[in-house]
């Protein structure tokens, strides 16, 4: 029985939603930054964690500068 990457208990087939290649619960795939719960293929993925397309990914991980992340964009800290 697949075990899931966040909680590390055991994933059933009822319960299972794939993605990043490995099986999840529902409620465990969640943003890794934000917590926000992501669907299965609508998220993007940094080193093998999921993150939430934006604000999260595009924050951390895409381009800075004016108009991509800067002071106008939504930024972490």
């Amino acid at each position: 029985m697949p075990k899931c990457p966040n909680c590390d208990k055991e994933v059933y087939f009822a319960e299972k939603v794939t993605s990043l290649g490995k099986d999840w619960h529902r409620p465990c795939l969640k943003c890794t930054k934000c917590s926000k719960t992501l669907s299965s293929g609508s998220h993007a993925e940094h080193e093998g964690k999921p993150y939430c397309n934006k604000p999260c990914y595009a924050a951390l991980f895409g381009p800075k500068g004016f108009g991509h992340g800067g002071t106008e964009s939504h930024t972490f800290k």
